[in-house]
């Protein structure tokens, strides 16, 4: 039986823990490039997947190794940090319209990019822990997932937005430079153990 009351609790949780983390990021990044809605598709498959492997796992993902997790997720965001800094030949006026680009290739990248860089995730974790907790999986699946979508689509339209004052090389060079901040603390957090 579903619970309005849980799925809203989840919402609340989830949005809070996810809203300054990297799915704000890499919305933001695919935002400022590719058209929304595929962007969007392809995250919100993602976050499905995310969420489902959650609810059937409960509380064994907090079984992992998480030294283990935090090296992985740290040699991930340096690398995405290098694609970012070592592209070559892309200038504003060379980035892609929205309209020249596919829908597979498009939700296909932001479907990779959040299904590799959220899995062990706080919220992956924590979404885990509360379908343990509330032994309902349809409404702690539901919330988290709004929740997910909601903070992806404010990551999204929010690089949108951000294009039309910023140019696309000084938010390339910001969002590798908090890739690289977040790959140093991934890393520190999984030597330091």
């Amino acid at each position: 039986m579903f619970s309005l009351t849980v799925a809203a609790v989840v919402f609340g949780v989830v949005f809070l823990a996810e809203l300054p983390d990297k799915t704000a990021l890499a919305g933001l990044m695919l935002g400022t490039r590719y058209r929304a809605s595929y962007v969007f598709a392809g995250v919100a498959a993602a976050f499905l997947v995310h969420v489902a492997l959650a609810i059937a796992a409960g509380s064994v993902l907090t079984l992992l190794p998480h030294r283990l997790v935090q090296g992985v997720v740290g040699v991930l965001f340096l690398a995405g940090a290098a694609v970012l800094l070592f592209r070559k030949g892309e200038e504003e006026e060379e980035v892609k319209k929205p309209a020249d680009q596919s829908f597979w290739k498009v939700s296909g990248a932001g479907f990779m990019m959040i299904l590799v860089a959220e899995f062990g995730d706080l919220t992956q974790i924590m979404t885990a822990n509360l379908a343990a907790r509330y032994d309902d999986p349809l409404s702690v699946g539901v919330g988290a997932v709004l929740a997910l979508w909601a903070v992806a689509g404010l990551g999204i339209l929010g690089g949108r937005t951000l294009m039309k004052y910023v140019p696309l090389k000084l938010i390339t060079k910001i969002a590798a430079g908090v890739m690289l901040l977040l790959a140093g603390f991934s890393l520190y957090e999984a030597i330091a153990g």
